[in-house]
């Protein structure tokens, strides 16, 4: 009987030591802000939430309000999720993991900053003078994380980090000056947006990070 009392005593105390532990992992949680889109009034913010020893989640929101920006048409509005792998611990230094991303766009894409003409997809020089063109549609982005976040006391810390990817995005084409769709997708049967796929470096930053 002795035996099965102790036994029953440290089953219990490893059951309220594991509760304690995974208590301690949903509560610990980072909310955060990116340092090199604030100057420019580029919101990209975020929480991180511990689910294990290792491991974590983040939800981040990025909104580039800006109809105009130097001229160009430079509105975003994003929503990314990452699962995290941290080598050491959770919030402690180096890490890899995945995002999912998405959202809309308003912009003027960073080949057409020239006053070339635009050419069709069939070789036909068009009237339509690049910087005078914008794209407006939505985008997904699947990628890999990965960065180093470190922590200078109990709530204040960095996340410096960068997300590589592809980027697959559906718009439609216009030029400001007269309105009209420059893309000329317009005359083309079942084929109203155009489509875009990439693959490069498309979420970064240095995050303050704060622990509730």
């Amino acid at each position: 009987m002795r035996n099965i009392i102790i036994a029953g005593v440290l089953s219990l105390g490893s059951f309220v030591f594991g509760q304690e532990q995974e208590s301690k992992y949903i509560k610990d949680l980072r909310i955060k802000a990116n340092l090199l889109t604030l100057p420019i009034s580029m919101i990209n913010v975020g929480v991180e939430k511990q689910i294990s020893e290792h491991y974590t989640v983040q939800a981040d929101v990025f909104v580039s309000p800006w109809k105009s920006f130097m001229g160009k048409h430079a509105q975003a509005y994003l929503l990314g999720f990452d699962a995290r792998y941290y080598f050491s611990k959770a919030f402690d230094k180096f890490y890899i993991g995945a995002n999912v991303s998405g959202g809309f766009f308003n912009i003027q894409k960073w080949n057409y900053w020239n006053d070339g003409f635009y050419v069709h997809k069939d070789g036909e020089v068009s009237p339509y003078i690049h910087s005078n063109l914008y794209q407006k549609g939505f985008t997904f982005m699947l990628g890999a994380v990965g960065g180093y976040q470190y922590q200078w006391n109990d709530h204040w810390g960095l996340d410096i980090y960068l997300g590589i990817g592809t980027m697959q995005s559906f718009y439609k084409g216009y030029d400001k000056v007269s309105g009209d769709r420059y893309d000329n997708f317009e005359d083309r049967a079942g084929q109203e947006w155009d489509r875009s796929g990439e693959w490069l470096p498309y979420r970064g930053g240095v995050m303050l990070t704060y622990k509730l």
